[in-house]
Protein backbone atom coordinates (compact mmCIF):
# COMPACT_ATOMS: atom_id res chain seq x y z
CA UNK A 1 0.00 0.00 0.00
CA UNK A 2 1.45 3.18 -0.79
CA UNK A 3 1.55 6.53 1.05
CA UNK A 4 -0.01 9.53 -0.16
CA UNK A 5 1.95 12.55 -0.76
CA UNK A 6 -0.47 14.64 1.19
CA UNK A 7 -0.46 18.39 1.46
CA UNK A 8 3.44 18.57 1.04
CA UNK A 9 5.01 21.39 -0.13
CA UNK A 10 8.45 21.83 -2.12
CA UNK A 11 9.66 24.18 0.14
CA UNK A 12 8.73 22.19 3.27
CA UNK A 13 9.47 18.30 3.01
CA UNK A 14 7.31 16.12 5.39
CA UNK A 15 4.90 19.15 6.88
CA UNK A 16 1.30 19.50 5.76
CA UNK A 17 0.88 23.33 5.98
CA UNK A 18 -3.04 22.14 5.13
CA UNK A 19 -3.02 21.08 8.71
CA UNK A 20 -1.67 23.75 10.13
CA UNK A 21 -4.24 25.91 8.46
CA UNK A 22 -6.65 24.21 11.16
CA UNK A 23 -5.33 25.28 13.85
CA UNK A 24 -6.38 28.32 15.81
CA UNK A 25 -4.00 31.77 15.77
CA UNK A 26 -3.22 31.14 19.77
CA UNK A 27 -2.37 27.22 19.14
CA UNK A 28 -0.12 28.19 16.16
CA UNK A 29 1.46 30.50 17.94
CA UNK A 30 2.60 27.99 20.98
CA UNK A 31 3.59 25.78 18.09
CA UNK A 32 5.69 28.56 17.01
CA UNK A 33 7.44 29.52 20.48
CA UNK A 34 7.82 25.41 20.97
CA UNK A 35 9.53 26.09 17.66
CA UNK A 36 11.97 28.89 19.61
CA UNK A 37 10.46 31.27 16.81
CA UNK A 38 10.37 34.67 17.69
CA UNK A 39 8.03 37.84 17.42
CA UNK A 40 4.91 35.57 17.21
CA UNK A 41 3.09 37.97 18.65
CA UNK A 42 2.60 40.34 15.61
CA UNK A 43 2.48 37.51 12.92
CA UNK A 44 -0.42 36.53 11.13
CA UNK A 45 -1.86 33.04 10.90
CA UNK A 46 -0.40 33.00 7.62
CA UNK A 47 3.10 33.99 8.52
CA UNK A 48 2.71 31.38 11.51
CA UNK A 49 1.57 28.52 9.29
CA UNK A 50 4.84 29.59 7.25
CA UNK A 51 7.03 30.19 9.99
CA UNK A 52 6.14 27.06 12.08
CA UNK A 53 6.35 24.55 8.90
CA UNK A 54 10.07 26.08 7.55
CA UNK A 55 11.13 25.85 11.35
CA UNK A 56 9.87 21.78 11.00
CA UNK A 57 11.31 21.10 8.17
CA UNK A 58 14.29 22.52 9.05
CA UNK A 59 14.04 20.12 12.14
CA UNK A 60 13.72 17.22 10.29
CA UNK A 61 17.05 17.84 8.26
CA UNK A 62 18.81 18.19 10.96
CA UNK A 63 18.21 15.03 12.56
CA UNK A 64 20.65 12.79 11.37
CA UNK A 65 20.63 9.00 11.52
CA UNK A 66 22.59 8.92 14.90
CA UNK A 67 21.35 9.29 18.47
CA UNK A 68 22.31 13.00 19.61
CA UNK A 69 23.26 13.37 23.74
CA UNK A 70 24.84 16.68 23.19
CA UNK A 71 21.60 18.39 24.88
CA UNK A 72 19.19 20.41 23.64
CA UNK A 73 18.75 20.99 20.57
CA UNK A 74 18.79 24.45 19.01
CA UNK A 75 15.70 24.63 17.22
CA UNK A 76 13.71 23.17 19.98
CA UNK A 77 14.45 23.06 23.74
CA UNK A 78 11.44 21.19 24.41
CA UNK A 79 10.51 20.02 27.97
CA UNK A 80 14.24 18.72 28.77
CA UNK A 81 14.89 14.98 30.26
CA UNK A 82 12.15 15.36 33.51
CA UNK A 83 9.31 16.48 31.19
CA UNK A 84 9.34 19.72 33.82
CA UNK A 85 8.62 17.70 36.63
CA UNK A 86 10.27 18.66 40.19
CA UNK A 87 13.53 16.67 40.85
CA UNK A 88 13.23 15.62 44.66
CA UNK A 89 15.87 14.68 46.87
CA UNK A 90 16.82 14.31 50.48
CA UNK A 91 18.33 17.88 50.50
CA UNK A 92 15.04 19.11 49.22
CA UNK A 93 13.76 22.43 50.82
CA UNK A 94 10.71 23.82 52.15
CA UNK A 95 10.31 26.43 49.37
CA UNK A 96 10.46 23.73 46.76
CA UNK A 97 7.74 21.70 49.10
CA UNK A 98 5.16 24.26 48.66
CA UNK A 99 5.50 25.48 45.25
CA UNK A 100 3.41 25.16 42.44
CA UNK A 101 4.73 22.88 39.63
CA UNK A 102 4.76 23.97 36.32
CA UNK A 103 5.46 21.42 33.53
CA UNK A 104 4.13 22.89 30.25
CA UNK A 105 4.64 26.65 29.11
CA UNK A 106 0.71 26.53 29.31
CA UNK A 107 0.61 26.47 32.65
CA UNK A 108 -0.63 29.64 34.96
CA UNK A 109 0.23 30.56 38.71
CA UNK A 110 -2.64 29.80 41.21
CA UNK A 111 -2.41 33.40 42.44
CA UNK A 112 -0.02 36.77 41.86
CA UNK A 113 2.94 35.84 44.06
CA UNK A 114 2.60 32.09 44.02
CA UNK A 115 6.17 30.38 44.06
CA UNK A 116 6.74 28.12 41.20
CA UNK A 117 9.17 25.49 40.22
CA UNK A 118 9.88 23.72 37.11
CA UNK A 119 12.63 21.96 35.22
CA UNK A 120 11.34 22.38 31.59
CA UNK A 121 13.05 24.21 29.40
CA UNK A 122 11.00 26.27 27.34
CA UNK A 123 9.21 27.69 30.79
CA UNK A 124 12.78 28.82 31.95
CA UNK A 125 13.73 30.25 28.74
CA UNK A 126 10.59 31.68 27.60
CA UNK A 127 10.54 33.32 31.93
CA UNK A 128 14.24 34.64 31.08
CA UNK A 129 13.86 36.20 27.71
CA UNK A 130 10.75 38.02 29.01
CA UNK A 131 12.58 39.95 31.35
CA UNK A 132 15.17 40.36 29.09
CA UNK A 133 17.34 37.71 30.61
CA UNK A 134 20.52 35.72 29.25
CA UNK A 135 21.92 32.41 30.29
CA UNK A 136 25.48 32.60 32.02
CA UNK A 137 27.88 31.45 34.34
CA UNK A 138 30.21 32.71 37.12
CA UNK A 139 33.57 32.95 35.60
CA UNK A 140 36.51 31.45 37.45
CA UNK A 141 34.06 28.92 39.14
CA UNK A 142 34.15 26.26 36.11
CA UNK A 143 35.14 22.53 36.36
CA UNK A 144 37.57 21.76 33.86
CA UNK A 145 35.45 22.10 30.41
CA UNK A 146 32.07 22.13 32.17
CA UNK A 147 30.39 25.45 33.41
CA UNK A 148 30.36 26.66 36.33
CA UNK A 149 27.55 28.47 38.57
CA UNK A 150 24.55 29.01 36.63
CA UNK A 151 22.90 32.55 36.37
CA UNK A 152 20.68 34.45 34.08
CA UNK A 153 22.03 38.32 33.21
CA UNK A 154 19.35 40.34 33.48
CA UNK A 155 21.59 42.99 32.09
CA UNK A 156 23.55 44.08 35.40
CA UNK A 157 26.96 45.63 35.01
CA UNK A 158 28.50 42.52 36.55
CA UNK A 159 31.62 41.87 35.21
CA UNK A 160 32.16 38.08 36.74
CA UNK A 161 29.37 36.73 34.37
CA UNK A 162 29.95 35.14 31.04
CA UNK A 163 27.31 34.40 28.67
CA UNK A 164 26.77 31.03 27.32
CA UNK A 165 23.99 29.14 25.02
CA UNK A 166 20.92 27.78 26.07
CA UNK A 167 21.62 24.67 24.86
CA UNK A 168 25.07 24.95 27.41
CA UNK A 169 23.26 25.96 30.09
CA UNK A 170 20.70 23.45 30.19
CA UNK A 171 22.81 20.49 29.57
CA UNK A 172 24.71 21.65 32.79
CA UNK A 173 21.48 22.12 34.31
CA UNK A 174 20.20 18.77 33.94
CA UNK A 175 23.47 17.25 34.96
CA UNK A 176 23.47 18.56 37.84
CA UNK A 177 19.82 17.34 38.40
CA UNK A 178 18.46 20.95 39.20
CA UNK A 179 15.32 22.76 39.78
CA UNK A 180 14.15 26.23 38.91
CA UNK A 181 12.67 28.06 41.58
CA UNK A 182 10.76 31.50 40.36
CA UNK A 183 8.11 34.25 40.34
CA UNK A 184 5.71 35.28 37.51
CA UNK A 185 4.36 37.99 39.71
CA UNK A 186 5.67 39.56 43.06
CA UNK A 187 2.46 39.59 45.22
CA UNK A 188 1.40 43.18 44.09
CA UNK A 189 1.03 42.19 40.78
CA UNK A 190 4.24 43.42 39.45
CA UNK A 191 6.81 41.75 37.25
CA UNK A 192 9.35 39.74 39.70
CA UNK A 193 12.59 38.31 38.13
CA UNK A 194 13.47 36.20 41.28
CA UNK A 195 14.58 33.06 40.94
CA UNK A 196 17.32 30.63 42.10
CA UNK A 197 18.33 27.14 41.51
CA UNK A 198 18.47 24.54 43.64
CA UNK A 199 20.02 20.98 43.93
CA UNK A 200 17.58 18.79 45.87
CA UNK A 201 20.53 16.28 46.15
CA UNK A 202 22.90 18.65 48.49
CA UNK A 203 22.72 21.85 50.19
CA UNK A 204 24.38 23.85 47.57
CA UNK A 205 23.56 24.32 43.56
Amino acid sequence: MSEKPGNQTPDTPNVSETELRKMKVDELRQEARDENISGTSDMRKEELVQEVANARSQGENSQGGGDNDGGADAGDLGAGPEGGKIRHGDASSSSLKYSQEVTSTEDEPEREGRSLATTHHEVIRQWAEERGGTPATVEGTEHGDHLGVLRIDFGGNDSNLRHVSWEEWFKTFDDRGLNFIYQEQRTDGTQSNFFRLENPEREDA
